[in-house]
């Protein structure tokens, strides 16, 4: 069995959750079998059964293209390059859009059974309008064509499922349910605090982090609206790199520079941190919150939960899959028509945890062992190498 994995995103170019997947995953994928992945960037490597190799654009083959269109033509670009070369695989696998059109033209190529992994939705990301502009079209029509001739598509939650089958022309017998999976060996408590004291966080001081994506999908500025009724005392760590526009980046700028002419404690790492700098942040925080109004599953919150860290987090998407309410942590019901609501909401359940230490404790340690009991990588990879088997008639050989 080979597989070839079309992806945006591999070390060292990875920037969510989907680039986290697909690193985790191949890694154990090629346990079981040969993987050969395409993607964006500069990458060569090969060891063992896994090998990768980055694709760039030609120079000058954008040149005169209105800027809002040069993501979505440039993906066009790559994708056709990762098809134009015969793999020998025996199956396509492909994450999130930026790929589908190279799969869409493996499959019809090199007649290669197509499958499909939900990280996110585009008709469930409407602001993206404002980063793709007409190129948001693109975007969907790709996406669209490619879950509705996949041969099998997987999501990472029962909702993304539901989303699916609501959205699209997609029968529920080609959607297989596999979650997202956490290297709970390599993320776990740290006692190390070089990371704090990198970024200049007090020691200490009970705070409470956010890492992710400056963008409408990741609800930064309903957390910074929170922040405003976090009671004194909380500090708050914002691990947020690059906005994905200037209109978002300006209103997370003018937001945290009025909280910290009222609140003594708030920290912004604009950075990309390195894995164990997040993973220190994690373990010494009081708490992770994840505000997101979109989540198909939140891979984010599981690295948290694996660090013994409590979670507070928007009861959307697969969030609610993994985030057991009073267990290893408080969801907070996100309602699209009352900001205001939801950011009182989150300052609700922050309060009341930041107010119960021995609570926080006992959460975080149930974060752990569900991280350890249910999703361990070893065991995605081997749902998604049966899923192979299915598709090329292998199954039963």
């Amino acid at each position: 069995m080979k597989t070839l994995i079309l992806t945006r995103e591999y070390p060292p170019h990875v920037y969510g959750g989907a680039g986290v997947h697909v690193e985790y995953l191949t890694r154990e994928l090629s346990r079981l079998q040969e993987v050969e992945v395409r993607c964006f960037g500069e990458q060569d490597l090969r060891e063992d059964r896994l090998s990768v190799r980055g694709y760039r654009l030609p120079e000058g083959l954008l040149d005169g293209a209105p800027e809002l269109f040069t993501s979505p033509l440039g993906t066009l670009a790559r994708c056709v390059s990762f098809a134009a070369t015969p793999s020998g695989a025996d199956v396509v696998h492909c994450h999130t859009w930026y790929s589908h059109f190279g799969g869409i033209l493996c499959k019809l190529l090199y007649e290669l059974p197509l499958v499909v992994s939900i990280h996110s939705l585009e008709p469930l990301r409407p602001w993206k309008r404002e980063q793709l502009g007409r190129g948001y079209e693109v975007s969907s029509w790709v996406e669209r064509t490619a879950l509705e001739m996949a041969d099998r598509i997987i999501a990472v939650s029962e909702e993304t499922k539901r989303d699916v089958l609501e959205g699209f022309r997609v029968h529920a017998d080609r959607i297989a349910v596999i979650p997202n999976g956490i290297d709970v060996d390599e993320y776990r408590y740290d006692p190390s605090r070089e990371a704090l004291e990198r970024y200049g966080v007090p020691p200490g001081l009970p705070y409470v982090l956010f890492v992710g994506r400056i963008t409408r999908q990741k609800g930064l500025p309903h957390l910074l609206d929170a922040v405003e009724h976090f009671d004194p005392g909380t500090g708050v760590v914002l691990c947020a790199g690059e906005p994905d526009t200037e209109e978002i980046g300006r209103e997370v700028e003018a937001h945290v520079a009025s909280l910290r002419q009222e609140r003594e404690h708030v920290y912004w790492i604009r950075e990309m941190v390195t894995r164990r700098a997040a993973i220190q942040l994690y373990s010494h925080s009081a708490l992770f919150c994840c505000p997101s109004i979109y989540e198909p599953f939140g891979i984010i919150n599981l690295e948290a939960m694996a660090c013994n860290a409590p979670v507070v987090a928007s009861a959307v998407g697969g969030i609610k899959e993994v985030v057991v309410p009073e267990e290893t942590g408080l969801l907070v019901p996100y309602d699209p028509a009352d900001a205001e609501g939801f950011a009182r909401g989150l300052a609700a359940a922050v309060n009341r945890l930041m107010g119960d230490p021995e609570l926080r404790r006992r959460m975080g340690a149930a974060g752990r062992r569900r991280a350890e009991d249910r999703f361990s990588w070893k065991a995605v990879a081997a749902q998604i190498h049966a899923e192979y088997r299915r598709v090329t008639g292998s199954a039963s050989s």
